[in-house]
């Protein structure tokens, strides 16, 4: 399977943004995708993830109800809605794939195959 993410940015705190991961070669039905971000100097941080197939979320402690992880299956992608920016989530965001994960690891970048490119998100204050 084939990640592309999109949807990164310059916002102002407080503001919203979207990103996308479309999946392309083969379905993410039974995938766990998720969202990991990395900021210059630090390590890549798991943000959010889906299990596809049963719309099951996870998230980080510090996206603390700012976020949302959905599906649209249609479309063979996942979305991470991002509201109440702060200038702290600045950063490169990724979208991460595995067909093959146990739940227990889904904050693991290592446990997934696929990556899509990153996106940019700055916030600024």
């Amino acid at each position: 399977v084939q990640l592309q993410a999109s949807g990164g940015g310059l916002v102002q705190a407080g503001g919203s943004l979207r990103l996308s991961c479309a999946a392309s070669g083969a379905t993410i039905r039974n995938y766990y995708i998720s969202w990991f971000r990395q900021a210059p100097g630090k390590e890549r941080e798991f943000v959010a993830g889906i299990r596809v197939s049963s719309g099951h979320t996870y998230y980080a402690d510090f996206v603390e109800g700012r976020f949302t992880v959905a599906k649209d299956n249609a479309r063979n992608t996942v979305y991470l809605q991002m509201s109440s920016l702060k200038p702290e989530d600045t950063a490169v965001y990724s979208c991460a794939g595995s067909s093959s994960l146990i739940t227990s690891a889904v904050r693991n970048p290592r446990q997934y195959y696929y990556w899509g490119q990153g996106t940019q998100v700055t916030v600024s204050s």
